[in-house]
């Protein structure tokens, strides 16, 4: 197996673009939720990206890899992952996309916490688990950082900052059943096909029983559509695991707090959305979380050869 290499120029510039593109992705389903709901957006996108990952593979001629028992958890991955954007779709009737954007990416404070119970080698260090408590209080500063009386306030906007909470918790969550489960020895392709088969399904039926299936076809839907389609369900998701095949992938997780820095500014800047400071300060706080408990490995590794230089410039 090839060694994973360290970040490189190459990992960098792909990995802004990706933040870029998944930031954009609330942006995107907000703008549109009037022309189409989101989740009936995301299992149209889901069920279309599935076929596009399906001929893939078919061109590669990779064959779906069989893993014991591995139809359990990939349907309990598959339902969390359905989950997930059930929530953080639901979420956009009620919050804006800059503040959804940032709390469903306090998932990978949630995966720790999960990963921590479940897998001896995942046990955190104080490092991380300072990341923890910075996150949570966060999470909490961000989330009562609101005035509901300012220009563009929505009314239920904390019922859409809980639900895209807790879509960052079931996102979390797919994690864990990944990481802990035969799914581990499927190849990330076919894992990704189950998601997004079961987002298909569960999401348009979820479309049907909340009587969210009207749209009207505009271009600004059509433009929605195939971006999240062929850009964000299917090119920055390979994209995604090929970063994590060739690169060390703590490296790589580091530099995903772009995408909720992304999310604000795009937020604001398309969709004119207010950014009030206590949400702004409850954000950060979130990030530098997350970049403690991501990260932690290689913010020690630094720490110790920065410690290393101090005394051989001491001596």
């Amino acid at each position: 197996m090839e060694p994973r290499k360290p970040l490189d120029t190459q990992a960098v510039s792909l990995m802004v673009v990706l933040c870029l593109c998944f930031g954009l992705q609330q942006i995107v389903l907000k703008a549109t939720s009037a022309d189409m709901a989101p989740i009936l957006q995301v299992s149209l996108r889901s069920g279309g990206a599935a076929l596009l990952v399906w001929l893939y593979m078919l061109m590669g001629r990779e064959k779906l890899a069989g893993a014991e028992g591995a139809w359990k958890p990939g349907l309990l991955a598959g339902a969390l992952f359905s989950l997930e954007y059930l929530l953080a779709g639901e979420s956009l009737h009620y919050t804006s996309a800059s503040r959804a954007t940032v709390f469903l990416y306090t998932s990978p404070i949630f995966a720790a916490l999960g990963l921590h119970w479940r897998e001896q080698s995942e046990r955190m260090v104080p490092l991380q688990w300072a990341g923890i408590v910075l996150a949570f209080c966060g999470i909490a500063l961000a989330f009562f950082g609101h005035n509901l009386s300012a220009p563009n306030a929505q009314a239920n906007q904390p019922l859409g900052d809980f639900l895209a909470l807790l879509a960052g918790a079931s996102w979390g969550m797919t994690t864990v059943v990944i990481r802990t489960s035969s799914l581990a020895r499927v190849p990330a392709k076919q894992t990704l096909l189950y998601q997004l088969i079961a987002a298909f399904v569960l999401l348009l039926g979820s479309a049907i029983v909340l009587h969210q299936t009207d749209f009207a076809l505009t271009p600004r839907l059509w433009g929605s559509l195939i971006f999240q389609t062929v850009i964000i369900s299917f090119v920055a998701f390979l994209a995604w695991f090929w970063l994590l095949r060739h690169y060390l992938a703590s490296r790589i997780s580091v530099l995903s707090f772009m995408t909720p820095i992304f999310g604000v500014i795009l937020g604001a800047a398309l969709l004119h959305e207010p950014m009030e400071p206590g949400f702004l300060e409850g954000a950060a706080c979130v990030l530098a979380g997350v970049v403690l408990v991501s990260g932690h490995s290689w913010l020690q590794q630094m720490m110790r050869r920065a410690r290393g230089r101090s005394k051989v410039s001491g001596q």
